[in-house]
Formats: structure tokens, sequence, C-alpha cells
């Protein structure tokens, strides 16, 4: 897996930027002179991290964390990366990263991952690595409840740092591995990428050594240029071992020093660079286009020194920051919001862009041909701020917002996941990331917060945006209709901008309570308890059920969903995409007499969140909220009931984001093959086939908002779920107050039966687009099944028996394919049916071959089953899994929302293991015989044109 700079729209890179959720008290200074020597003080580290050193360099951290319970995260961190390849080694940092899942001395070639599966980890969930510019990370969960498996795994991260073998027949598996992640990269994004990096990056090593490499040293490469690499960098002085979960400091440290003491330090290392982007005087231009670009983006990037974290006055800094760009945003949401906006949407964002280099960026997706426009409203609203600042309504609303927000981080610091903690960890290592520990880091937020003027705020754009190192990125489809500005079209746009007289920002609040008449409280009428459980099952006197099950998995979330029958398959064909769309249309309309942006602003400072939703079958609503916003999150769903808003503005913003997010779709492969299947699989219904732009003429609010009402109008036939921190009697005044006022009308609707049939026999087909010389192949197989939980159980275990065993085959040993998935789909409503596809991307002229060794182990399977190993790991996963998933609040909510809308008995949630366990080779062999039917399935091949 690679990781370089991500992209939010093509040609606009996002930083990897983050702030650190950092335990000590913050002390209070009270002169002038003691308040300046402690913004001088050092942030300190975690007192809850042990952090040491090894004789022979290298780093290690500890910290017991209990979430999830019996797991710990294990990372190895290498600071070397990309950048330090030489000529001949470009993508050899990568192919490292590989090889160590390809033999080591106690694990060879595949028996590392046959192990760790073999023990219920998961290839991909709990077993990973990525490769940057500048590092090389391992990352690996390991079961905490047996100290023979502990050792074993502290084991493979000890053979990852000195132990990897290099067998030469591996390395030339992997390296068609390799060849083929780097082919399923290649596309509009990356060829403008390739065109873009060395105008961004412009003189710097790092513009010309991406982590994927160059295609041509992949395919000629010597061996011992690959174990070059790794015996220069893979060293101690260069490594951190992070350990967090379930496990003592004690235990930790003694398994770190019996496995790590034993690396020898390097001798005579050669220098660990780090390479600079050069400064320079002027703003340079990147202006891409491409066949296949599917959307038109701009990007202005500040190129800064980089900034460090390393006292109290520059966390205060840090927080200034993040208050100009979140208040900025806001600003450029408001105006993504009008009818006709200048962009689809815009941010505003600092942070570090490679290791020795930051960037403050403005960027935008836009219209096509409205980049000039886009460029200019982000470059005027720079000047809005930099001339008028920010309003003391904005400032206000901004540090309310974030002292709650750290407020619910303090609340949830004992039960913050592990992974969470390993990622800080890892950023100390490599960046200097400061980890104080989010106590002290809350403290702080108490202390500088409300401190912060409206002038410290308003300066800092001035001092990020200037007129040299400054870099324009421009891409948009190679279309003859779609304009495109030239360099000088785009120094016009700077001058403009900076000749126009701009006025004060006008902040639009509406002082008014969120519900003015409050709803007649309702009653519950019936309750049923689930002891064993946990769960309250209520009935309201309105016929609203309510399922609640309290926990305590996170102190400061409460969850819900809730859904009723109907959905769109109640709207007529003329009327169907005003019905699909309604929910979209009236959540950006906001409530009652709150436009979304009056509403954002009247939440500042809660966290609350409640949002509709219309799906073929249902209609719902699901939200979220602290404890202590619980009732803002009831007025919000009374209101989504009760007072949806129909707004113009909206819904022609709506409208114009959607034109110009589909008026290029057919330009990008991948979606045109996507829609492909589609058509095929459902034999060109009218009801499912894929939309276009011209979809829009269809879009009609009146129609959309009458749908809504009618699907919310009626709360009798729906069921609530809530799952997380409440007791039943804290929550139960809310619930027969906002709940059991919703309107019912008692009308016993239930859903219709517009789908399609699924398609008969054999069917082929192969679609020619794309420049690319890669292909995806997807076979779909279908037909009709019982639903039952069974058999949903049997099914999952099913794809996931296959999927070890077609990536074993396709990709390890035929070295044809960087990843292949394997999803199975059990249908209960409309209609008791199923699904299995089967998709990888690959060499076109392979597909054949790949298709042909697919289908001949789904034969094997179904003549003579596989090794009982498989189907051990797939159990051994999801009993793994299954014990994680059993303490947490999202487990719960869907698993109930499950249950109901099936009409399944609750305690089936529970039955999981024993479902799992009584499964048999027997039986896999039975379901690849139903689910994997030969004589049944679509085959849809895409290829390039040429």
């Amino acid at each position: 897996m690679i990781r370089i700079l991500s992209l939010l729209v093509i040609g606009s890179f996002l930083l990897f930027g983050c702030t650190s959720v950092k335990q000590t008290t913050a002390a209070q200074p009270s002169s002038a002179a003691q308040k300046e020597s402690f913004l001088d003080q050092p942030l300190p580290l975690d007192t809850l991290v042990v952090k040491g050193k090894l004789n022979n360099g290298l780093t290690y951290y500890i910290r017991q964390n209990h979430k999830p319970e019996n797991r710990v995260e294990l990372r190895l961190v290498v600071n070397a990366g990309s950048i330090l390849e030489d000529d001949d080694q470009q993508g050899l940092a990568h192919l490292c990263e590989h090889m160590a899942f390809n033999g080591t001395n106690h694990f060879h070639k595949q028996a590392l991952v046959n192990f760790l599966e073999s023990i219920g980890m998961r290839f991909g969930a709990d077993l990973n690595a990525y490769t940057s510019f500048d590092e090389t990370v391992y990352m690996l969960q390991i079961p905490t409840d047996n100290d023979t498996i502990l050792d074993k795994g502290f084991l493979v991260l000890e053979d990852w740092a000195h132990n990897v073998t290099y067998d030469p027949e591996e390395i030339d598996k992997e390296r068609g591995v390799v060849i083929e992640e780097w082919r399923l990269g290649r596309g509009a994004s990356q060829r403008m990428r390739d065109k873009q990096l060395p105008v961004l990056l412009k003189g710097s090593r790092y513009a010309h050594r991406l982590p994927i490499g160059q295609k041509a040293v992949l395919d000629t490469f010597k061996h011992e240029s690959l174990t070059r690499f790794y015996h220069d960098w893979y060293r101690p002085d260069l490594m951190a071992v992070v350990v967090v979960g379930d496990i003592s400091v004690a235990q930790a440290e003694q398994l770190i020093h019996k496995h790590f003491d034993r690396i020898p330090e390097k001798q005579n290392p050669k220098e660990r660079k780090f390479y600079p982007v050069p400064d320079h005087d002027r703003t340079l231009y990147a202006i891409a286009t491409d066949p296949e670009a599917t959307s038109s983006s701009v990007s202005v990037y500040y190129l800064l020194d980089r900034s460090e974290d390393k006292t109290n006055g520059d966390y205060r800094q840090s927080i200034l920051e993040q208050v100009y760009n979140s208040m900025f945003n806001q600003r450029l949401r408001e105006l993504s919001r009008k009818a006709d906006p200048p962009f689809i949407f815009a941010y505003s964002q600092k942070g570090m862009l490679v290791r020795t280099k930051d960037a403050y960026i403005l960027g935008a997706m836009v219209k096509d041909g409205q980049i000039e426009r886009g460029l200019e409203t982000l470059l005027t609203e720079a000047r809005r701020v930099s001339e008028f600042g920010f309003t003391q309504s904005e400032l206000e609303r901004q540090k309310k917002a974030m002292l709650r927000y750290m407020e619910k981080l303090f609340n949830e610091r004992n039960k913050t996941e592990s992974r969470s903690y390993a990622s800080e960890y890892i950023r100390n290592f490599l960046q200097n990331e400061p980890i104080p520990g989010i106590a002290y880091e809350y403290e702080l937020y108490k202390k500088f917060v409300p401190g912060i003027k409206l002038e410290e705020i308003n300066s800092l754009g001035k001092s990020w945006m200037k007129d040299n190192n400054r870099v324009i990125l421009v891409n948009a489809p190679q279309k003859p209709d779609v304009p495109v500005p030239t360099e000088q079209d785009l120094k016009q746009v700077l001058d403009k901008v900076a000749r126009e007289t701009v006025t004060a920002y006008k902040d639009d609040v509406v002082n008014a309570p969120l519900i003015e008449r409050p709803p007649k409280p309702g009653k519950i009428v019936k309750e049923k308890k689930y002891e064993d459980l946990g769960v309250t099952e209520w009935t309201l006197s309105n016929g609203v059920k309510v399922v609640l099950k309290p926990t305590d998995f996170k102190n400061d979330e409460i969850r819900f969903t809730a859904f009723s029958p109907g959905g769109y398959s109640l709207a007529d064909d003329k009327d169907l995409v005003p019905a699909r769309i309604a929910d979209d249309i009236v959540y950006s309309s906001g409530l009652g007499k709150f436009s979304r942006t009056q509403l954002q602003k009247l939440l500042a400072g809660k966290i609350a969140r409640v949002s509709p939703n219309i799906s073929n079958l249902t209609e719902g609503i699901s939200g979220s909220a602290s404890p202590k916003d619980l009732e803002t999150m009831f007025q919000l769903v009374y209101l989504s009931f009760t007072e949806p808003r129909m707004d113009s503005t909206a819904f022609l913003s709506y409208k114009t984001k959607y034109i110009a997010s589909m008026e290029n779709k057919n330009a990008d492969p991948a979606q045109v093959y996507q829609d492909s299947v589609t058509v095929i699989f459902t034999g060109n219904h009218p009801r499912y086939r894929p939309w276009d732009a011209s979809t829009a003429k269809q879009f009609d609010l009146v129609k959309s908002f009458q749908f809504y009402k009618d699907r919310f109008g009626d709360a009798s036939d729906f069921t609530f779920i809530f799952v997380g921190n409440f007791k039943l009697e804290q929550i139960r005044p809310l619930i027969e107050k906002y709940l059991g006022g919703l309107p019912a009308l008692h009308r016993n609707e239930h859903w219709m039966d517009r789908t399609f049939d699924y398609p008969s026999g054999v069917i082929r087909k192969t679609i020619k687009k794309g420049l690319e010389p890669k292909s995806i192949n997807t076979i779909i197989f279908s037909g009709k099944a019982e639903w039952s939980e069974q058999n949903e159980t049997l099914l999952t275990a099913l794809t996931r028996v296959l999927t070890i065993r077609l990536r074993e085959k396709l990709r390890e040993e035929k070295s044809g394919l960087y990843s292949i998935g394997v999803r199975g789909r059990l249908q209960h409503y409309p209609r008791q049916r199923y699904t299995v596809s089967i998709r990888f991307g690959c060499d076109p002229k392979r597909v054949d071959e790949l298709t042909k060794e697919m289908f001949v182990q789904i034969d094997s399977l179904k003549n003579y089953g596989y090794p009982e190993e498989y189907l051990e790991k797939v159990k051994k996963m999801g009993v793994r899994e299954f014990e994680t998933n059993l303490k947490k609040n999202s487990f719960w909510l869907h698993q109930l929302k499950a249950v109901y809308f099936n009409h399944e008995d609750v305690h089936e949630i529970m039955r999981l293991k024993e479902r799992l366990q009584k499964l048999t080779m027997k039986d896999i062999q039975l379901a690849a015989e139903k689910f994997l039917n030969e004589n049944n399935y679509v085959q849809v091949v895409l290829v390039p044109e040429k």
C-alpha cells in the first residue's frame, strides 16, 4: 500500500498535517513575565506513554490501553521511504515493504500471512503496511489473550526489521504484483499529477521519487538493487516500535528487549538526508488537462517553511491557525450554497506538504469553464478577510465549537481506540509532533481559546499568502467545448483581485429558538425487556416503536437510526427521480425557519447530528449526539418530521452542483464500466438505469418536497433504535415528548416490489474504454435463495474462504493482480435471492488466463473442498471480529436494525459464534454449488480502446 500526497480534487493536493490530541495540568501564570515563561515552556510527554531507546538506537513507545480489549496494536516504523532511493531503485522502497510479507527467517514465503490469518487476523484490516516519500510503516493487530501468540507477533516485527529473506523466486513474483498495483493507479488523476508534481515541488527530489516508482525500473531491476535498499535503510537508528493495547508496560518492554536488543547497530551507516523544496521568488503555474478527467479544479499553494509544535506558545499558534481555517471554510461553504455557486466546494487548509515543507492551500472544484471565476472567488474571499477580518460572532461560535470538541475528546480519553494512539506516536517519531496527552491539551484549550482576539486571527492569512513561493494548479477535462485558462489568464485574475474593491462580510444569523411550539407528548403504552442483552423495547401511544440499548462503550456518544417501510418503491416511475433526491433536497434546505447555514450557526458548540434518508424500501432518519446535547438531537428529529423546509436556493444549488459533477461522467473508463455492469445486470430496467447530467431535467423541487412530507408525515410505523451512553429514566421523557409527539396516521404501509429480475444463463460482455493498459473483470453469480441468519453466515464464510484462496492463487502464485474482491449478498426483501460478485483488475492480456484459473478454483472447491485450514481461518476471523464488535455502538445499532427489519429474534445477534462453529467444509462446498452456479452468471470485462 502506498501513501503519498492524497487528492481532494484532481490536482489539488491535501496536506498530511494533523492536529494531535496531545497528561498533565497546564499551569496558570499570572504576571506578563510568567506568561511569557509559560509560552516558552516545552510541551511535555504524556505520562501515560513510555518512550525509550535501545542501545542500538531503536526508539520505542508503549501505552497500555483497553480499547479494544484483548488486542494490541504493533507498529514497526522505518524513517525511510522512496525519497532515499537511488536511480536504479525507483519503486523499490515500496517493493521492500511488499517483500516483508513474502518470506523472513522465521516465516517462510506465505507462512507469515498464514499464521496471522490462523489466529483470526485479517489481511488488510489487521495486517497491512504503507510506503510514503519519507517513511515505511508496518501495522499489525495481535490478540493478547495468548502469550505464545503475543510473542510471535513481536517476532513478526523483528523479522520485518532485519530478517527479510529476499528469495529470488519470491522477488520476481512480487515484482508482478507491484506492477499490477502500478497499473491499478494509472488514469487521468495520475497522468495530471505526473505533470504537476515537478512544478509544485520544483527543484526538489520529491518531484521524481513517487513511491510507486518507475515501471521501467520495476520491470528490469536487479535483485541486488532491492536488497541494497533494505540493508542501507532498515536499521535500528531509523526505526521505532510502537506498542499500544491491552498489555502491561512491563510485558511490552520485556518483549521489545527480547526481540530488538539483538539487532546489531549499523556500522558506517549511510547518511539519512532530508531533501528540501527550494524557494522561488515568483508564481509558478501547472495547468493539466486530460481526456479522461471528470472535473475542473483550481488550487493555490503557498509554500512555507516547516513549523513544529515544541512549546506551549507553538501550540497556541496552531490553535489560531485552526480557528482561521475553520472560519474561512465556513464562509466558503456558504458561497457553495448559492443558487449559482462559484464552486462545487472549496477549502482552506494549512499543514505539512512533505517532510521539509509546509503549505497553505486555497482550493476549489468548479464547473467546467469556470476556473477563473472559482480562483477569483477564492482570492477575493482571502482579501475580504485580510482587509476586514472575521466578525466577533464568527469567532465566538468557533471558540464554542472548538472547546466543545476538545471536551468530547477529553471525555472519551479512556475509550479511545489503540490504533489512534499508535498513529500519534508514529508522527512523534517521524515528524516530532508533540504527544502531551489529551488532559494537557484540553487544559491548554481552556486557557488559550477564551483569550483569542480577532486581530491575531485576521493577520494570519497575510503572513501565509505571499507572491513568492506560490504555485497555482489547474486541472480540467480535455474537451473542445471546455475552455481552459492560460497562464496569462490566471495572471489577469490575480491582478483583477488585487485591484477590485471588496466589502465586509455580513454574518447571517437568526436568533430564535430551534422549536417555538413544543410538541404534545405521547406515552409509553407497552414495554418489553431482553434482560440478557440489555435491550428494552417501548411502544408509544402514536405507534412509534423504540428499541434501546444503553452502553458504556463510549463516554460521550449516543447513536440512533430509524426506519419505516415504503421508500421510493412507492413512487411512480414518472416521479422516481424527485423521490430519490427528496432526502438530499430537504436536508440541504435546513429546518423550520433556519436555512442550512443558519442552522449550523445556531448549533455551534453542540454535538448533535441528524439526517433523513430514503432508500428503495424504507425511509428513515439517523444521527448521533453527546449526552449533553441529547435534547437538541431529539428536537432536530422532531423538526425533520414536522417542519421540513422547501428552499428554492438550496434546490438550485444542489441541481447546479449535480450537473457539474455529472457532465464528464462518461470520460471516466471506470464509471462507464460500472454503469455498463449495472445496465447489463438489471436488463436496463428503467428504475435502475444509471443517472447522468440529463437526469437533472427531471428534478422538481415541489415533487421532492411533497414526497418527503408524505414519507415522513406518518411516524406510526417507524422503529427507532438508540445505542450509547444514556440511562432509560433520563431518555424516557425526551422520547415521550419528541417521538411521542410525532404525527401518526396509522396507514399500515408496506413497500412495493418494483425490482428487476435477475438475468438467467451466461452473459458475457466486453466494454472498450480507456487509454491505460488495464482491465477490470467482474463476474456476478445470482439466483433464488432462502433468506435466514444461518444462510447469511454461510454466504459470508464462503466469500471469505474464496477470497483467501483466490488471493493465494491469482496474486501470490500467478502475480496476476494486486487485489481481488469477493462479495456476497443475501436479499430478504422484496424477494429472497442472492448475488456473489468477484472483481479484480489486471493486465488486459491476462484476463482470460486469470478468469480461467478463478473458475478452476471454484470447481476445485465444489468437487473436493479446500483444506480445513481455510475454514478454520474464516471461523477464527469471524469470532475475533465478533469479540471486538460486541463493544462497539455501531455494531449494536446495525445488528438491532437488521433483526427488526427482518422480523427476527433479537437473540440472533448473539448466536453468530454458534452459527460459525457449526459450519463444515462440506457446508462450504454445498454453498459453492448453490451460490456459484457456472451456468448462471454475468461477466463484464473492461479493456482499453486500443
